[in-house]
């Protein structure tokens, strides 16, 4: 599909807002919540920990909820998503890490940027030009799993594991997942077990959006009556 150069101009400019918004949670609002938790007294691992789930929502949730009505191609969203993996992984390559939400044995808000816009892509590619097949797995990722990191920081203090935190995700991600029907419920039912476990250097930000989409694609090729698409 073509795009005029007056909707090329009007996403760019939606892409450089939404980048400025990114950054600005990154950099600022979190930055200054990870010294409001610290000056509370709360451990820095909890803190940062807080930090990276606020991200995941305020960031990657809300700007993946935009995209389908800013965007008509997912190109320019793909290398937006694209710069803010480089931009995240940087620090680890030179060890100056912004403390207030990485680690230094955790890349894995990287695999966050790199997934988000590769599942957002697939699902333009594969269904038609409609995102919504791909920003609800990458909801699940962003707003579930930030739900059950959530839970589980309060709980244990600590990044650990937990079937209340995946079930506090679940019942995020299922009522999210009817939007598209059966086959979204069930997605979203499906990321929040996966969700639990991780393979090696293979996390829970690859294996959630992944198998969610996988899920509903697999419904729509076979049974497509149980898919209810958005538009």
């Amino acid at each position: 599909m073509a795009i005029s150069t007056a909707t090329l101009l009007h996403e760019a400019i939606y892409a450089v807002i939404l980048f400025a918004w990114v950054m600005f949670v990154v950099a600022v609002v979190s930055k200054k919540l990870y010294e409001v938790m610290i000056g509370r007294g709360l451990p820095h691992n909890v803190a940062v920990y807080y930090n990276r789930k606020l991200i995941h929502v305020a960031a990657g949730g809300l700007v993946a909820f935009l995209v389908p009505y800013l965007f008509t191609s997912p190109i320019i969203p793909f290398i937006l998503a694209m710069l803010l993996a480089v931009l995240t992984y940087l620090p680890h390559r030179t060890g100056k890490l912004m403390y207030w939400f990485q680690v230094e044995d955790n890349i894995f808000e990287v695999h966050f940027c790199v997934m988000w816009g590769i599942v957002i892509m697939l699902a333009w590619i594969i269904f038609n030009g409609n995102f919504w097949y791909g920003v609800i797995p990458v909801l699940y990722m962003a707003v579930g799993d930030a739900v059950t990191g959530v839970v589980r920081n309060a709980l244990y203090k600590r990044r650990t594991k937990s079937w209340w935190g995946n079930l506090a995700m679940a019942t995020v991600c299922i009522p999210l997942g009817l939007k598209l029907g059966i086959a979204g419920a069930l997605g979203g039912l499906i990321a929040s077990i996966i969700e639990h476990f991780e393979f090696k250097f293979i996390d829970d930000n690859i294996t959630v959006p992944l198998t969610a989409f996988l899920t509903i694609l697999a419904f729509r090729i076979f049974i497509p009556h149980y898919v209810t698409p958005l538009l």
